[in-house]
């Protein structure tokens, strides 16, 4: 079938390197294969057990690439239906005979919790054709509300989901028989609580009498109601976030003493951002003037400690100019004061020689028991004796 071909294509040794084993050539699809290469376990709400770690993923191409067909585009199977059951489901049918399993709903403002169901309902058994029905904008204004996104831009959301094998437009409220066999459906995916709607307490009660219902769980925590709900609560932000990148009041829905309500508003906001980034930049400031401050005093402590001490050293008490100014007064004192008289004349033997000298007008010395002699040597001592 062309939706078969087109949205799980086989799995070949040429598109995924390295995996040459038979198991790629078995039926199965590319959600199956995904979680087949994982380590961490997920329940049927999609929550993972912490303690196990994800194994790595084998890079490969059996990515989708094209999104679900509408199922009016897709010609009628002329094989006679006959529905399986959930015994059969569980346990395989064969690769030609998918289980048709059909979710519908509004899809408004399409998230996680949206594909983590249709998750689910691909992964009800271990070969899943999943049909996906979207109410229109008629039926749904009806019956719950008006949306934020228009029924093309659901189709459109829902048709490129990687679970979706084929969409189905204009979806009805109730399930009847005659839509259960016309899209040749086994088993209807929804979670199991009661859907009051339409004058009934449960829309699906007839589903689940027939056998034919497969619940699933919820994703707690995200729906569009929350979304819508953080849209409402955060109006003026997202009308005053808008109105900045072009959207005119008109489009807004937004009236004229408003708009410059939120014009001013932004202003205001705007100088308050201008005041805290002052703010913050002088704090930065004034922050590195004191670490610059710290920084000069210690330096300062340090060179006056440095100039005290050798200040000390100069002219402290036992400074090198008290020793100097000593030396200078003890030299200048024994410059000017006159050495005293010795108190007894020193004897001969302690009295130093003294240096012998000859008389200039003597030509030659005689010795001194030659009295003829033209000339004599003549000493200190002699003269003394002389005299004496």
């Amino acid at each position: 079938m062309l939706k078969d071909e087109c949205r799980n294509p086989p799995t070949t040794p040429e598109q995924c390197s390295g995996q040459k084993t038979e198991r790629q050539m078995e039926p199965q699809s590319s959600c199956d294969l995904l979680l087949s290469r994982k380590r961490k376990k997920e329940d049927s709400n999609g929550e993972t057990d912490e303690g196990e770690r994800p194994g790595k993923i084998p890079r490969c191409t059996v990515g989708l690439k094209n999104p679900a067909p509408f199922a009016d585009e897709i010609e009628p199977d002329g094989k006679p239906y006959k529905r399986v059951t959930m015994e059969e489901a569980k346990r395989g049918t064969p690769p030609d005979r998918p289980v048709r399993v059909y979710a519908d709903g509004i899809f408004d403002v399409f998230h996680s919790g949206h594909a983590r169901a249709l998750m689910q309902a691909k992964r009800l058994f271990p070969n899943t054709h999943l049909i996906v029905g979207v109410c229109s904008d008629d039926l749904t204004h009806k019956y719950k509300g008006f949306t934020v996104m228009n029924e093309d831009e659901r189709y459109d959301a829902i048709r490129h989901c990687r679970y979706v094998d084929e969409v189905v437009r204009n979806a009805p409220w109730t399930l009847t028989p005659e839509f259960l066999a016309k899209h040749r459906i086994d088993f209807v995916a929804h979670d199991d609580i009661p859907y009051s709607s339409a004058g009934s307490d449960d829309v699906y009660k007839h589903i689940k009498d027939a056998g034919m219902f497969a619940p699933t769980q919820r994703t707690e925590g995200i729906s569009t109601s929350d979304i819508i709900t953080r849209i409402v609560r955060d109006y003026d932000v997202y009308v005053r976030r808008n109105l900045q990148r072009g959207y005119t009041a008109k489009e807004l829905n937004v009236s004229f003493i408003n708009e410059k309500k939120y014009h001013l508003q932004e202003r205001v906001d705007k100088v308050k951002r201008k005041v805290r980034d002052v703010e913050e930049k002088s704090k930065e400031f004034v922050q590195k003037v004191e670490e610059k401050s710290i920084d000069l005093i210690q330096k300062w402590e340090e060179k006056s400690r440095e100039f005290i001490g050798n200040f000390l050293q100069m002219f402290g008490p036992e400074g090198a100019l008290k020793h100097m100014l000593k030396e200078g007064k003890g030299r200048m004192l024994q410059a000017i004061s006159p050495r005293q008289s010795p108190s007894s004349s020193p004897t001969r033997e302690e009295r130093s020689p003294s240096p012998t000298f000859r008389l200039p007008f003597f030509y030659k010395a005689s010795p001194p028991h030659h009295s003829e002699a033209r000339g004599y040597l003549v000493s200190e001592d002699d003269d003394e004796d002389d005299e004496s």
